[in-house]
């Protein structure tokens, strides 16, 4: 009895490892396909991106604007009680949130737009089938199966290629 207790423990065991093994492979197909790989890259770009703009903005464009404005931004802070708010670097913010989306919108957005724009014309058109017609009648526009006008309620010919189904009877 104890061997087959233990027997079923192996096996089970062997199951186990069999089982993590295989969804190790599976974590590595996931792992190199190349979108997964594309979307660490260009993660790690627009962190490295972003501290770089933040930067610029902190060291160059404020001071520029605190010029013309005679203050420094990140100097601006208000005391309520014991609470120091500081303005100025949630305005350091805004402006480097604004900067990544003009850079976002007019070097990845608008480009890749403007490419998918000239692959769509590139791509013959598929036509498709009409699904309404017009009576001959009253020319109003009438599904394409139908066998009577819904308008005038005129007996429609039959449409090439298709049948009509029959109306059933009450």
């Amino acid at each position: 009895m104890a061997t087959d207790r233990w027997g079923t423990m192996k096996e089970f065991g062997g199951r186990g490892l069999h089982a993590g093994l295989s969804t190790l492979g599976d974590f590595e197909k996931f792992i190199m396909r190349g979108n997964v790989v594309d979307l660490a890259v260009g993660i790690v770009i627009g962190a490295a991106f972003n501290s770089v703009v933040q930067e610029f903005v902190k060291d160059f464009l404020t001071p520029l604007i605190g010029l013309f404005g005679g203050f420094n931004f990140a100097a601006w802070s208000y005391t309520v009680g014991k609470s120091t708010f500081y303005p100025g670097l949630f305005l350091n913010a805004l402006i480097s949130f604004l900067l990544i989306a003009l850079v976002v919108y007019f070097f990845v957005v608008k480009p890749v737009n403007a490419l998918r724009d000239r692959l769509d014309h590139l791509k013959p058109k598929k036509e498709e089938a009409p699904t309404t017609r017009q009576c001959p009648f009253c020319l109003s526009t009438v599904p394409l199966k139908a066998s009577r006008c819904a308008y005038c309620t005129a007996q429609l010919p039959p449409v090439e290629g298709t049948q009509a189904e029959p109306v059933p009877q009450r």
